[in-house]
């Protein structure tokens, strides 16, 4: 697999977008400060980048620290994050996991894959994302759309993301891992949608196996 080809046409057609994923968005805005970073990818999750973004925005202008998060009502947490989806599920994981920041980290977000786990409401691929845009650590975080499309293209064979995960980080060369996820989560909304794809306007089809087929 000619990985170089591949992520080079991606950088150059998400260039031309003048526009980053909402996480990516507002690690850059706060300097990737950590708290912001968690924060935001939690919101993120089966949410619309518009969304998030602007839900992101929100709740950190009232809660810029886990402490003035712990100190607010769930309800409050809620309403300020709405209509995120699952945003009292969401509200009440924030309040914990800010909870366990002060309590365990002094509150500062932890930096290793396995007590980002261990916090509520985070999994694979928002733990990969915080060590990316937080820490700047190599990582590869799988959501739907680098599922799908590393599937649909026959780059992997996988029934889950964290499959996809796992096979990615045996054949993706390492300095593509942090930007794999920014290449694909775009292409994914606008190019390689669910649905109906745009094959015709793809630039990348020519590696893919679905394109190829007769």
């Amino acid at each position: 697999m000619d990985w170089e080809l591949i992520c080079a046409e991606l950088e150059l057609w998400m260039n031309s977008l003048d526009q980053k994923p909402s996480v990516t968005v507002v690690a850059e805005q706060t300097k990737h400060e950590p708290w912001a970073v968690l924060l935001s990818t939690v919101l993120s999750l089966r949410t619309r980048d518009a969304v998030t973004l602007v839900a992101s925005h929100r709740l950190l202008a009232a809660a810029p620290i886990p402490a003035a998060l712990l100190a607010m009502e769930e309800e409050q947490i809620a309403s300020l994050i709405y209509p995120v989806g699952f945003y009292h599920t969401k509200a009440k994981s924030l309040k914990r996991i800010a909870e366990i920041l002060i309590e365990t980290y002094g509150g500062q977000v932890p930096s290793t894959m396995e007590e980002l786990l261990a916090l509520p409401g985070v999994g694979r691929k928002t733990a990969n994302l915080v060590l990316i845009e937080a820490f700047d650590k190599d990582g590869i975080c799988v959501d739907t759309h680098v599922h799908r499309i590393c599937n649909r293209a026959g780059w992997v064979a996988t029934k889950s993301p964290d499959q996809t995960e796992t096979v990615l980080r045996a054949v993706l060369p390492l300095r593509y891992w942090k930007r794999i996820n920014s290449f694909l989560v775009l292409y994914g909304q606008q190019i390689c949608r669910p649905g109906k794809p745009r094959c015709s306007v793809c630039v990348i089809k020519a590696f893919c196996t679905s394109y190829q087929k007769p």
